[in-house]
């Protein structure tokens, strides 16, 4: 028997299905959707007998299995008997009243115009909060009416084009206007002591104030307390002779001026003492500049000039007029 060539037929597979095979394939696939999402023991129209079969109170069909029934829910049929038995229970029900609206009394009043007032911009000097404080004159307001006040944000308004950096503060009195106030939209410090209101009934004055919050804490700003200039004396000259150091001069380094270099010194003989006109080494004469500032027109002090001799070597005594040690003058006893 040739299957190969059989019309929808493959070799290696089974056949087309039929249309049994088919619907009993579709209510295999509804079964197990329905059992996805519905639980049969709810289901009030879900009974079994005691023949071990089930049925549906509804339609009054009768089923072999849970699949049956579950398949059975999704027909048109049950569908249907669904559809008329809500109707009729929602005709047979009795009427229930619908909850009755609050309703607000619209109250009427001329308007007799906008009110005075008065903004006035504060500063704390301690803390540096900036504030405002509103002064609202209502002449004419009844005797029973309290002014009162809200803040309003930009979007809630309809005059003008929301702005975010803004917000409005109204203030409402019968038989006056509503007015409105463009603040900073920033955040309203809301401690008892930064925010307060009051009702003058005798003026008919309606005060408020309000403190903005502060975006950075302030630092206090403290002067610093100035002493008197004390001018110094200057400063006595040194026992030298030479002059005080000028007061714009820098002051010396802390290892002191540098020492000149010493030079080899001629040989001669040694002498007896220092002379009386050279100074120490460690101060300079009054005449020559310090050492480490030398004057263009004389030489470094390592070098002495040529016809100046050695300020620590006396000058040679010529020999014609003194003797030689050994031997002493005819003239001396």
């Amino acid at each position: 028997m040739d299957f190969q060539h059989r019309p929808g037929g493959k070799t290696g597979s089974g056949g087309v299905a039929s249309s049994s095979e088919s619907n009993r394939d579709r209510r295999e696939r509804l079964r197990q959707l329905a059992l996805e999402t519905i639980d049969i023991n709810k289901d009030p129209y879900f009974m079994k007998n005691h023949l071990g079969s089930y049925e549906c109170k509804l339609c009054l069909t009768l089923h072999n299995n849970e699949g049956s029934y579950l398949a059975h829910t999704q027909g048109k049929k049950h569908q249907t008997n669904l559809a008329r038995r809500a109707a009729k229970e929602a005709k047979e029900a009795p009427a229930q009243p619908a909850p009755e609206k609050v309703k607000v009394e619209v109250k009427k009043f001329v308007k007799i115009g906008r009110p005075g007032y008065k903004v006035t911009k504060q500063r704390d000097s301690e803390s540096g909060q900036q504030s405002l404080l509103f002064q609202i004159d209502y002449p004419e307001i009844a005797e029973i009416i309290i002014p009162r006040h809200r803040f309003m944000s930009a979007y809630e308004q309809r005059i003008e084009p929301p702005d975010r950096r803004w917000q409005y503060l109204l203030m409402a009195a019968e038989p006056y206007e509503t007015i409105a106030f463009k603040v900073p939209s920033r955040e309203i410090d809301k401690a008892e002591a930064k925010f307060w209101t009051h009702w003058n009934r005798e003026t008919k004055q309606f005060f408020l104030q309000f403190h903005f919050k502060m975006e950075k804490p302030a630092v206090p700003q403290t002067v610093p307390a100035t002493t008197p200039a004390v001018k110094r004396p200057a400063a006595p000259a040194l026992i030298n002779g030479l002059p005080s150091r000028p007061e714009n001069m820098p002051p010396p380094p802390s290892g002191g001026m540098p020492l000149p270099p010493i030079g080899p010194v001629p040989p001669g003989p040694p002498p007896s003492g220092p002379p009386p006109s050279v100074p120490p080494p460690s101060v300079p004469p009054p005449s020559v500049p310090p050492p480490s500032v030398p004057p263009p027109s004389v030489p470094p002090p390592s070098v002495p000039p040529p016809s100046v001799p050695p300020p620590s070597v006396p000058p040679p005594v010529p020999p014609p007029s003194v003797p030689p040690p050994s031997v002493l003058p005819p003239s001396v006893p």
